[in-house]
């Protein structure tokens, strides 16, 4: 049954690949006596072959990232070197962020696969099963992770008075007596951080880019002192650059609890420029579609910024929150409110990473769930569309609350994120449908849908601990209950097109007004209605898992992959 799973000779390395892969990492284990973790031993190849149907494993499967360097100059490719280096210093930070010592845990487990598993998940919590620990003895996951302390509740830190105590870029710890004090990352990280910052300085120096060279620089600066509204400014001026880097604290989709903390995270890139010259023309039509969106005008009287780009890329290095578990296949940043209301966005497609999930993901599960005579319209176009729109769809909407209760962010907390990606979702499929509707668009409509109604599957597989799975849960429910699909007696979906346009409208108008009056109680509601997964929908994944369809891919990468 594990026909999806094909195990070659191809060597995956540790997910966390931050040591050279020769070099042992030194711990302590309980009885004081050291014990080496050999990171070159944590190799999926070797394990899989004897353990790669095991419930854990089989939920991942491997791919191999690279991308065409012969058109890099000797100084670009040493340049990507450089940043791959800053990016292996990150996985170090989100491993603190999301548990503690990756050392410590791994030297209580005794067996390869489980090993492998936590380097996958960052943590001995499985992340694509609701964060259930699978190491005995560990307990649940804080909904803080470790940004708060432990005994920490809501109540506690709601009720302290300290303004700065929502920062982005700040844990909450105890102090000598007892009571909640800050600190920085930039001094908790404080000797990562000067490495890392080392790292992107001689980056810079190898650029011939200007605007690449300025970014680096003010990235540099940026994680010595956690002010990183100007160096994101600057990453948006970068228009004509053929590498490119996404690395510091930037998600908060770790921090459960409030949504306030950002996790460090790496993406090493190469512009695909043949892609990307197709792409342009639609950042154009935003201020239009945002006038269009189908909710009261209050909720639309923010303009989205007008420097906005879409491009393609091939991403040759993921590091720290966007390495766990789930993958990303694209990009919007800054999520800065004031920089993308003064400047905008930039969408970044990872087209490399998007043919992976669509050839080994996908396409098996519309083998098994989607009726036949609608499986001609599942295409990787449609698929690279759905997920570049979901990106652009998040500068759609609005960022700030209508009756003063300050960002949208901060009003939905622990929640933001989920109805966030349920809003990209949504106004995603609106777009498709106006561009449509203009002509812009020319293939048919239902290649979108019945490719958008799949990837519902793949996504809510994720699971609750995920942004992004929580809002396809509560997606595939009001869309079973509006009508924009039927299920037949062998199990198999199918689209009508008139309900689920219309489910598509229905649902963005009540987001919309969730942000916009940031209603966090309603919100709450929705959440709580909807954002689950049925008897019949655990039975549809069920059959996935047991015909051996992984839920998510586990990338071989780095400098060594790429032969640098």
């Amino acid at each position: 049954m594990f026909k999806y799973l094909i195990f070659t000779t191809l060597f995956v390395c540790s997910l966390l690949a931050c040591q050279n892969q020769s070099e042992g990492v030194i711990v302590k284990s309980g009885d004081g006596q050291s014990k080496v973790i050999e990171d070159a031993n944590l190799d999926f190849n070797a394990v899989y072959k004897t353990h790669g149907n095991s419930k854990l494993l089989s939920k991942y499967i491997p791919f191999t990232l690279k991308t065409d360097l012969t058109k890099l100059s000797e100084s670009e490719k040493k340049l990507i070197t450089k940043l791959i280096e800053a990016g292996q210093i990150m996985n170090e930070l989100f491993w603190y962020e999301s548990y503690g010592s990756r050392n410590e845990l791994l030297s209580k487990i005794d067996d390869k696969p489980t090993q492998i598993f936590a380097d996958i998940n960052y943590g001995p919590w499985d992340r694509l099963n609701g964060n259930k620990p699978f190491v005995d003895g560990v307990g649940e996951k804080p909904l803080g992770a470790n940004y708060y302390p432990k005994d920490m509740t809501k109540e506690e830190f709601e009720s302290w008075d300290y303004p700065g105590k929502d920062s982005l870029y700040t844990f909450i710890r105890r102090g000598a007596d007892g009571t909640l004090i800050e600190v920085p990352y930039y001094k908790q990280f404080i000797n990562q951080t000067k490495k890392a910052s080392k790292l992107l300085k001689e980056a810079a120096k190898l650029s011939d880019n200007q605007a690449l060279t300025k970014y680096l620089n003010l990235r540099a600066q940026a994680l010595l002192d956690d002010k990183y509204q100007k160096s994101d400014m600057a990453w948006l001026d970068m228009k004509d650059n053929h590498i490119d880097v996404v690395i510091g604290p930037i998600e908060t989709y770790e921090d459960q609890l409030f949504g306030y903390k950002a996790a460090h995270e790496a993406y090493v890139l190469v512009k695909d420029m043949d892609w990307s010259k197709r792409l342009e023309k639609y950042a154009a039509f935003l201020p239009d579609l945002q006038a269009g969106l189908p909710v009261s005008d209050k909720y639309k009287q923010e303009e989205p910024g007008r420097d906005t780009e879409l491009n393609a890329y091939d991403v040759i290095y993921y590091s720290g929150d966007c390495n766990a578990g789930s993958k990303t296949i694209a990009i919007n940043l800054p999520n800065d409110e004031k920089v993308q209301l003064a400047k905008g966005t930039r969408r970044l497609q990872l087209k490399n990473a998007m043919k992976a999930k669509f050839d080994k993901i996908l396409m098996p599960i519309s083998e098994e769930l989607i009726d036949p005579e609608q499986r001609k319209h599942i295409t990787f176009d449609a698929f690279f569309s759905n997920t570049m729109f979901h990106e652009v769809a998040h500068g759609l909407g609005i960022k700030n609350t209508i009756n003063n209760k300050g960002t949208v962010r901060k009003a939905l907390k622990n929640h933001a994120s989920a109805i966030e990606e349920g809003k990209a979702d949504m106004l995603g499929l609106y777009m498709i449908k106006q561009l449509h509707d203009r002509g812009e668009l020319k293939e048919d409509l239902m290649d979108y849908y019945v490719t958008f109604m799949t990837s519902i599957f793949r996504s809510v597989r994720f699971g609750a601990s995920s942004a992004h799975g929580k809002a396809n849960m509560i997606r595939f429910n009001f869309f079973d209950e509006k009508g924009a699909f039927t299920r037949n007696e062998k199990g198999l979906y199918t689209v009508n097109k008139e309900n689920l346009e219309k489910a598509m409208y229905d649902l963005s108008e009540i987001i919309l007004t969730l942000q916009g009056d940031g209603n966090y109680t309603e919100v709450d509601k929705l959440v709580n209605n909807y954002g689950l997964i049925k008897d019949q929908l655990k039975g549809d994944l069920d059959k996935l898992a047991n015909e051996g369809i992984p839920i998510d891919v586990v990338f071989n990468q780095g400098i060594e992959v790429l032969g640098l």
